[in-house]
C-alpha cells in the first residue's frame, strides 16, 4: 500500500509542532520529575484519540505510553521520545525561554517530544488504513546518567515493549548541520561507564614528604598512565576513551592529604572493551599504587550499554530519509562516543537510532548540547515528524 503524504501533512501542521516544542521549552522538568510534562503529552494524545494513554507506568510518576490502534491487524512498532530537561540556566534570551528557574531543555527533547506528538498526530488521522498498532513512549529520566535510567525503567517495567517487534527513536543533533539525516548501521553511541579511584596513602605535613606515603603524587601518575590504555593496550583498529573528570585531594597548601578520589569515564563499542577498562584502570591503580606505598579501591559502574543499530532498521531508515530530507541530505556517519539509553531498547528489540542536524551558525543553533545557550533549528521538526511516522508506517507494511 502507498503511503500517505505525511510530508505533506507534516507541513500543514508545522505551525502546531513549533508551538508544541516551544510549550515544553518554556516548562521544563528535570529527570524523573516531569510531572506537568506528562499530564501535557498525556491530554494531547487522547484529544488525538490514542489508546491506553497511561501516565507513569514504568514504576515512577512521570512518562507516557500510548497506542495508535490500526484499523488492521499486524505487527506493533514502537517510536520513543525522551522528555526531560537539564540543570542549567537558560541563556538564549527566546522569548519563550525557561519560566522554571535553573532548568532548561539543553538536549532538544522539547523538539523530540512535539516530533513525536506530530508523527501520532499524522497516524491517527490514517489509522484506519494502519495494518497493526503504533506503540508511543514517551520516556522519562534519559538524563540522569548515573541513577537508574529511564529507558531501563521502562524496559524492566514490561509493558511498553511487550508485542513490540520494531523502535525507532530520533535526536536533534547540533553537532550535523541543518536538515541533515545521520544514520548508521552497527554501533552508533557508545557505551558510559564511571568509575572511582580511591587511592589511600598516608598524609602529613607538607614540608616533610619524606615521612608520607603520598596519594596525590600516585594519582598524577595514575592519570598519566591511564592513557597509555588507547595508545599500548587496545587493538588500534578498536575505539575507547578513558577520561578523569574529578580529583579530589586535600584542603590545605601545607598538608599531604591522607587519600586521592579519582573519578571518570570509559566509552567503548564492545562489551570485551569496557572489561578491558575496568581491569586496566584497577590495575594501574594496583600497581602504581603500590609503588608509591599506597593502596587503591576501585567502583567501576557500567551505566549505558552502547547504542548497536539494527543494520537493516537503520538501512530502511535512510531510504525513508531520503523521501523526506533528499537524497543529498540522508549521510552514514561516524559513530560518536557519547552515550544514549535508547541502547536498552535495542538490546530487547529490533531498531534504530538517528540523527538530525540541526546545526545551523546563521539560526544561532551550532551551540554545543547541555550548553545555556543550546537551541534548535524549529525548521526540521515537520520533518522530524514525518520521518517517524514514514518508519512506522513503512515497517507496519513491510
Amino acid at each position: 500500500m502507498s503511503s500517505p503524504d505525511f510530508i505533506a501533512r507534516a507541513k500543514e501542521i508545522e505551525n502546531v509542532v513549533v508551538d508544541w516544542r516551544r510549550h515544553f521549552h518554556s516548562h521544563p522538568e528535570l529527570s524523573f520529575d516531569e510531572v506537568e510534562t506528562s499530564k501535557f503529552i498525556a491530554k494531547t494524545l487522547k484529544e488525538m484519540g490514542c489508546e491506553n494513554v497511561t501516565i507513569g507506568t514504568f514504576g515512577h510518576p512521570t512518562g507516557v505510553i500510548a497506542d495508535i490502534k490500526g484499523g488492521k491487524s499486524g505487527r506493533c512498532v514502537a517510536l520513543r521520545a525522551d522528555i526531560d530537561a537539564l540543570p542549567v540556566t537558560e541563556e538564549t534570551g527566546l522569548p519563550f525561554a525557561s519560566q522554571n528557574s535553573g532548568v532548561m531543555h539543553a538536549c532538544g527533547h522539547d523538539g523530540h517530544m512535539a516530533m513525536l506528538l506530530g508523527a501520532a498526530k499524522m497516524l491517527c488521522e490514517v489509522r484506519d488504513q494502519l495494518p497493526g498498532s503504533v506503540r508511543l513512549i514517551f520516556q522519562p529520566s534519559e538524563e540522569s546518567a548515573l541513577v537508574k535510567q529511564g529507558a531501563r525503567a521502562v524496559v524492566e517495567d514490561g509493558k511498553a515493549l511487550a508485542g513490540v517487534e520494531a523502535i525507532f527513536g530520533v535526536h536533534l543533533w547540533s553537532p550535523l548541520e541543518a536538515g541533515v539525516l545521520g544514520y548508521r548501521p552497527g554501533p552508533m553511541m557508545a557505551c558510559s561507564d564511571s568509575w572511582t579511584l580511591n587511592i589511600h596513602g598516608k598524609g602529613g605535613h607538607g614540608a616533610s614528604p619524606h615521612e608520607t606515603h603520598d596519594p596525590v603524587v600516585a594519582a598524577g601518575q595514575i592519570i598519566c598512565a591511564l592513557q597509555t590504555f588507547v595508545s599500548r593496550e587496545l587493538n588500534p583498529l578498536k575505539n575507547a576513551v578513558i577520561s578523569v573528570g574529578i580529583m579530589k585531594a586535600g584542603g590545605a597548601f601545607n598538608v599531604i592529604p591522607g587519600e586521592v578520589e579519582l573519578t571518570g569515564t570509559a566509552r567503548s563499542f564492545e562489551p570485551q572493551i569496557s572489561q578491558d577498562c575496568e581491569t586496566f584502570i584497577k590495575r594501574m591503580g594496583d600497581n602504581i599504587g603500590a609503588a608509591f606505598r599506597c593502596t587503591a579501591d576501585l567502583d567501576y559502574a557500567r551505566n549505558l550499554p552502547p547504542t548497536v543499530n539494527t543494520p537493516e532498521m537503520a538501512l530502511m531508515g535512510a531510504e525513508i530519509g531520503k523521501k523526506v530530507f533528499g537524497e543529498s541530505c540522508v549521510r552514514e556517519i561516524e559513530p560518536t562516543m557519547g552515550g544514549e539509553d535508547f541502547s536498552f531498547y535495542l538490546e530487547k528489540v529490533p531498531g534504530a537510532f538517528f540523527f538530525i542536524g540541526v546545526g545551523d551558525e546563521s539560526k544561532g543553533t551550532k551551540w554545543p548540547h547541555h550548553h545555556c545557550r543550546f537551541t534548535i533549528d524549529e525548521a526540521q521538526l515537520c520533518k522530524g515528524s514525518a520521518f517517524e511516522a514514514l518508519c512506522a508506517w513503512e515497517f507496519l507494511n513491510k
